[in-house]
């Protein structure tokens, strides 16, 4: 194996980890842009995973093969959406701690996921393998380019998703009227209620918008790599994805990078394990590396990351 394609293959890998991370990551851009905490990315990311599973499954043994892994992703994006508007509830409309009700969805719906698979799959620990999961797509010509063909241009459709939504996600915060408004009411609520902007309204909206986005990466995980879910689908990807979220200090193409510079750490456990001198290193090193860098890089740069001034502040209009 050359350079050319050991750096094309950890560059894919890389992407594979990375698409999980950009959704979840853009899903808490939307929250947090409008003003409301999400250290739920976790759980939304269960409740995806866990709905793609099933209802992947069930589709599959509907006759539905080719479009099973369509419509698992569209209904993890669906059971995200619900399971985000126990969040939107509890914290826009009762005021309620963000950051406390945030980690009762990352204990409910992975408590809730776990139930229901064992009622599903007679009380078996995790869903029954799919047949029928996303594969890569090649695109003819630029999948044929040295490097960076082989690593970006030969993807699980997921991957070229997030991307593209990434990019629709800079246009709709920073070039539309829609984007505005939900960055005032994360910024500065009580102004933006004045001039006759619902802050309730767009508050739901960012949040709605972040389980949606959190499901399909949850999603992503059990439709291209495990191919089932279990307890351990996301193991702690969702706080991955909140630092990611961080480091790119709210930005869509920043999100992007910094889910890249994660996604990497990913790719170097599992593809530094091919290799001979791998052996002499203990697992568990590999295993602890991405979370290490998270450590490292939250500490090193969460001081020059400007978060929305309202971000975590309940908005209350009788106040204003």
């Amino acid at each position: 194996m050359n350079v050319i394609e050991v750096l094309g293959q950890l560059l894919n890998i890389t992407l594979v980890f990375s698409t999980a991370l950009i959704f979840a990551a853009l899903g808490g851009l939307f929250s947090e842009r409008s003003g409301v905490v999400n250290i739920g990315l976790e759980g939304l990311m269960v409740s995806g995973a866990f709905a793609a599973a099933v209802v992947t499954d069930y589709a599959i043994q509907a006759g539905l093969e080719q479009s099973a892994p369509w419509i698992g992703l569209m209904a993890a994006a669906i059971y995200g959406v619900i399971f985000s508007l126990l969040h939107a509830v509890a914290t826009i409309t009762f005021r309620s701690d963000q950051t406390v009700v945030g980690v009762v969805i990352n204990i409910l719906a992975l408590g809730l996921a776990i139930y229901l698979t064992r009622s599903l799959y007679n009380d078996s620990g995790q869903t029954t393998m799919l047949d029928f999961v996303f594969q890569k797509w090649a695109i003819p010509g630029l999948s044929s380019i040295p490097i960076i063909g082989k690593g970006l241009f030969n993807s699980y459709p997921t991957t070229y998703i997030a991307l593209i939504l990434a990019g629709i996600s800079y246009f709709v915060l920073f070039r539309t009227p829609f984007g505005l408004r939900l960055r005032a009411v994360g910024e500065h609520p009580s102004s933006a209620d004045t001039v006759g902007i619902s802050v309730t309204k767009y508050r739901y909206i960012g949040v709605m918008l972040s389980g949606a986005l959190a499901g399909l990466g949850g999603a992503t995980i059990t439709l291209t790599t495990t191919s089932s879910f279990a307890h351990n689908t996301i193991s702690g990807q969702g706080f991955i994805a909140l630092a990611a979220l961080i480091f790119g200090k709210w930005n869509p193409l920043g999100v992007v990078g910094a889910a890249m510079f994660f996604g990497f750490a990913q790719a170097l456990r599992n593809f530094a394990q091919l290799f001979e001198f791998s052996k002499q290193i203990p697992a568990e090193f590999y295993y602890m590396l991405p979370y290490v860098l998270t450590l490292v890089v939250l500490a090193g740069g969460i001081g020059r990351s400007n978060a929305p001034a309202a971000l975590g502040e309940p908005y209350d209009p009788a106040r204003r």
